[in-house]
Parts: C-alpha cells; structure tokens; sequence
C-alpha cells in the first residue's frame, strides 16, 4: 500500500469505453508498461501481475498478453523504462548535480553525468532497483532492450575517448559500472526495522544484534543508514577512473603501447599524469 508520504495513485488513462470501442484510444506496450511501473512505485514488486496491471488499465488480463507475453516480459519492461527514463534524461545535456571543473575532459564529465541520472532515476523508482541486478543476470545481452544496450554502448564510447586499449576499456567498463550499480544497491538497501519507531537505534533495530560480537557494524550503522548522495557516488568513480588510467599508463610503459591504441595510449598517460592521483 502507498504510504503517506508517496504520490496519490494515478490511473492510467485509456480513455472512455465507448472511445476504445471505437478505436480512438488503444492499448499499446508504452501504456502497458507506464501502468507496471505506476504499479511497482507504490505497492512494491510483489503486487505485480499481469492482472494487477490489467485492473490499472481497466481492461482484462489476456488483453495484455500481445504487449508482454509473460510476467518477465515485465519485468524486461521495467528495466527498459529505467533505462528509457536514463536516455530522455542524458538527451536533455543537464550539467550534473555536482558542477565539473573546465578542466575535466568531456568523456569524463559525461561518465560522472551519466552515473548521476542513473542513481536520480533509482531514487525515484527504488522499488524497480533489484531488476538491474536480477534481470542483467538472467537475460543475455542481445535480448536485452534497446534502452539497456544503449547505456552500454555510451559507457564504451566515453571510455574509447579515454585513450585506453581494447582491454583497457573493457576493464574500465567492468569497474565503472560495478561501481555505480554497487553503489546504488548500497544506498537503497534495507536499513529500517522498525519505521515507526522515532528511537534511531530501535529504529534500524540495533539491539536484535549481539554488542559483543558486532560492535563496530553496531557503532557505524546509524552512518550506513543515511544516503551517500551525489558526492560520495562521484567521488568514488572519479578516483577508480584515476586508478585505472594510472594503472593502465603504467602497464603501456612497461610493456609498450597495444597494435590498436599507440597513439591513444600516449594520451591515456597524459591525461593520468595532468590529475593528481586520489586513489
């Protein structure tokens, strides 16, 4: 059930009876999958079904079925929403919450830009957030939505911008983007025992968990409770970025640049000696 201090329940709109007997308002997977997602906002991702969403649309059950067959193509299509919501939201060119300096080069800019639209749109559909990680997981990559696919894809192409490898990249790929899932799924983990409680300690339920053997996660709960926020999450990835091209500058000096990036294995070291290294 919504709480009180979520946004009253909108029905989705399809129009009057008589104007979708009459064709003028259709279903279609976009309305669909809006109704899943209102859904899963406010009641969790236990109240979703096909005929839950079927009730938000005011139509019967089977009617949905030519727009997601299954209860996992739903939950494909909340993935595909988050991501949408990503790409409409990057399209925009909004600077980050947190400002860059002018010195900052552009691809790096856009990977902080980019990690902060996708935690925004976490907050905002916290309910949803398990699926980056439980979908990603079971769906193969070339089934995955064009919404998905697309943030990979503008990931890889910051990181080519970097100066970094084949291999270089990949690597980076793998850390940036565990960085800001983990991220995420650590700032939006279950914290709170008792939400009614006013009392911080009884709250995050402190005293079920034995003071001898868990004394420092004890001491230090109440700070994991509270949200890192936009700083902690850009701080992070800007010193992993610092590491990685540290590191990989390093590796093309020992080793000699790769037959596919000399060149862009040179400015990799430029650009890591022009920082100051925060790892």
């Amino acid at each position: 059930m919504a709480s009180s201090t979520q946004p009253d329940r909108r029905k989705v709109d399809i129009g009057h009876a008589t104007e979708r007997r009459r064709g003028r308002r259709r279903l279609s997977r976009e309305r669909v999958l809006a109704a899943a997602l209102d859904l899963v906002d406010h009641e969790g991702l236990s109240a979703l079904s096909m005929r839950r969403v079927a009730a938000e649309l005011d139509v019967e059950a089977m009617a949905l079925y030519r727009y997601a067959p299954s209860k996992d193509a739903l939950l494909d299509g909340l993935v595909e929403q988050l991501y949408t919501e990503l790409y409409e939201d990057l399209a925009r060119e909004e600077p980050a919450p947190l400002g860059q300096g002018a010195d900052v080069p552009e691809w790096r800019a856009e990977l902080l830009r980019g990690a902060c639209a996708l935690y925004r749109i976490a907050l905002a559909h916290p309910h949803v957030v398990p699926l980056l990680a439980t979908r990603l997981l079971a769906v193969p990559l070339a089934r995955r939505p064009l919404a998905v696919l697309q943030a990979h894809e503008r990931v890889l192409t910051l990181l080519d911008r970097a100066g970094l490898d084949a291999q270089g990249v990949v690597t980076a790929y793998r850390a940036v983007t565990g960085w800001v899932l983990g991220y995420i799924f650590s700032d939006l983990r279950a914290m709170v025992e008792n939400p009614d409680e006013p009392d911080p300690a009884f709250r995050l339920g402190l005293h079920l968990m034995p003071a001898r053997e868990l004394p420092r996660l004890r001491e230090t709960a109440p700070a994991m409770a509270e949200k890192g926020g936009y700083q902690e999450l850009t701080d992070g990835l800007d010193a992993l970025l610092d590491g990685i091209l540290a590191a990989h500058a390093a590796r093309v000096a020992k080793e000699g640049p790769a037959q596919d990036g000399g060149p862009a294995s040179a400015s990799t070291s430029d650009d890591a000696e022009a920082r100051p290294d925060t790892v």
